[in-house]
């Protein structure tokens, strides 16, 4: 097996031209700006992957982990753009992004490999008044024998090297909605084994995630590529 990480909501910057969309600058913080402490998991895993990506524009320019035809594609500050800018925002970093993505994971299939996609991602503890009981979440087609192997080896793992972490499946989100991970899984029908990891923000502090949790998952994972 050969591991690729990825970190799709890694920052929230904006390309200098757009900056007059966004008047308020404090949505750019939030976690509608980009995925808090993700980037910083990313970093602390990214030794243990034969390729690694990740991506620092905000999520409110382009949402890069959402397939063109999605309504989200483009945010609320994005989507009155002219056709042409949306054409070059899509080009410049949609698809520069996730096709450096798709050809490495194309080459290593390719040489007979079984690639295991990890795709970092964090969660608000807390959305629309509802506390989301969860520290860790591994998204996953539950219907792909492959992926639901890594999901229980990855679980089981986690709780052997520390109890105390609240684990769920598909939690707080489907693993089979629309993402850059179920786009890969159509696109490889065989060898390709996509999980999405989300982490509770609340364990961020100053876009810095704890530093127990850090250690703790990369432990697992280090465990299931043995």
């Amino acid at each position: 097996m050969k591991l690729v990480i990825t970190c799709e909501h890694g920052g929230n910057e904006i390309p200098e031209k757009f900056h007059t969309l966004f008047s308020d600058k404090e949505i750019l913080k939030t976690h509608r700006g980009y995925d808090l402490g993700a980037l910083d998991v990313f970093n602390a895993l990214k030794h243990l992957a034969i390729y690694t990506n990740y991506s620092t524009t905000s999520r409110l320019l382009i949402e890069l982990n959402r397939s063109l035809w999605h309504k989200n594609l483009f945010s609320e500050y994005t989507k009155h753009l002219s056709v042409l800018e949306k054409k070059d925002t899509i080009k410049t970093h949609y698809n520069v992004y996730r096709n450096a993505v798709k050809k490495q994971i194309e080459t290593l299939i390719t040489n007979q490999n079984t690639v295991v996609h990890l795709s970092i991602h964090s969660f608000t503890p807390i959305l629309n008044d509802r506390i989301r009981n969860c520290d860790i979440g591994l998204l996953y087609d539950s219907s792909d024998q492959h992926e639901k192997k890594i999901a229980l080896q990855l679980k089981a793992s986690l709780h052997s090297i520390n109890p105390k972490w609240h684990v769920r499946f598909n939690y707080p989100y489907l693993g089979k909605a629309d993402g850059f991970t179920t786009h890969l899984r159509k696109r490889f029908k065989e060898n390709y084994i996509g999980i999405e990891i989300e982490l509770n923000q609340k364990f961020s502090k100053n876009n810095i995630m704890n530093f127990q949790l850090k250690e703790d998952l990369q432990k697992a994972i280090s465990n299931i590529l043995k």
